[in-house]
């Protein structure tokens, strides 16, 4: 039996992960520590009663004294809190620099004050601080070249975690996630936005000429990964970056195109607006170490993902209606301009 400290766990990624633990591990204890921000809500969570085996604080990572006392009731720590929107971050980056790198030092300080209990601390890292493919696919020493506040400020916080393996010696392994969807996203992200678009018959906005290419990975392979990462071998994966990414990349027109076909719609919905600030133009994983390390690789197809997803939808729009308003976040762009993306 372990207890198990989730940060941002009322979040996309961490409800679903949520989800997946009690399913699979219900003698394990969740702890999960949220600040229900945009990106998390209560409605995500699948149980609000406390119990035993789940509790919920509400709260934020830059808490220190919080965050101590919850890692130090924790076996495995998997911090996830974090802002995570690239759009945002050009318009409100102060907020993601604090949140991203002073929260997630709270969060290893507590994980180094509390290193005779902590036995695996997992940190959730991003594709984006690559920046755009240099090779053809991207392992886990391509160079870091992070093209927007947000993607600079994981940037900071992953190799921040690095350093603390490095000095203190934690039980530290990084992820670097790439594009990942699935039921409980945010609209802001573009497969929720595209799924509710055509489900609202309202025009699709495509960024640009929809060319830029992303690695899509199904929330549900995610949890299966982060679970191989807090049961393997502690000695074999300890200080490690290891991507989590399906390996091929996809661009966000065709997949516009193909939530269009799947919902029966028409191509003319598409609507091209002007292209994202300093967008990298693609990723591509290479899982190879997380096969080798993890015994992990994709195995729900995009066919397969998007059709989950876009059924997740239209059964729970009561979920979704309050968050219409944030499909299009105002930024200004570097020649003064205001625009909505």
């Amino acid at each position: 039996m372990l207890t198990i400290l989730v940060t941002g766990g009322a979040g996309f990624i961490g409800s679903n992960f949520v989800r997946y633990l009690q399913q699979k591990y219900p003698d394990y204890r969740i702890i999960v520590l949220d600040a229900i921000t945009y990106a998390g809500s209560m409605d995500n969570l699948p149980a609000l009663k406390e119990t035993e085996n789940f509790s919920f604080w509400y709260g934020n990572t830059r808490n220190g004294e919080l965050v101590d006392m919850l890692v130090g009731r924790s076996d495995v720590v998997v911090h996830m809190a974090a802002e995570t929107h690239v759009t945002r971050s050009i318009y409100d980056n102060y907020l993601f620099f604090e949140t991203d790198i002073i929260g997630t030092q709270a969060v290893a300080n507590a994980v180094v004050n509390h290193a005779d209990k902590v036995k695996r601390f997992i940190h959730l890292s991003t594709s984006e601080v690559y920046g755009t493919a240099t090779t053809e696919k991207m392992d886990e020493l391509h160079p870091l070249r992070p093209m927007s506040p947000f993607a600079s400020s994981k940037t900071g916080a992953d190799r921040m975690i690095f350093s603390y393996w490095a000095t203190y010696n934690i039980p530290a392994v990084i992820l670097r996630l790439f594009n990942h969807y699935g039921p409980f996203q945010p609209l802001e992200k573009a497969i929720p936005r595209f799924i509710i678009s055509s489900l609202l018959n309202e025009p699709i906005s495509i960024h640009g000429d929809g060319s830029a290419e992303r690695d899509w990975t199904f929330v549900e392979d995610l949890c299966r990964a982060i679970d191989l990462a807090i049961h393997c071998d502690t000695q074999k994966v300890s200080g490690e970056v290891i991507n989590i990414g399906s390996g091929t990349s996809i661009n966000i027109l065709a997949v516009a195109k193909m939530i269009l076909k799947k919902m029966g719609k028409d191509e003319s919905m598409l609507d091209y607006v002007s292209d994202r600030a300093n967008q990298p133009f693609r990723h591509t994983a290479s899982y190879d170490k997380a096969e080798k390390m993890l015994g992990w690789s994709p195995g729900i197809t995009m066919e397969e993902g998007l059709e989950r997803t876009i059924e997740w939808y239209r059964e729970n729009r009561k979920w979704w209606e309050h968050q219409l308003w944030m499909r299009r976040i105002p930024i200004i762009t570097s020649e003064g301009k205001k625009s909505r993306h």
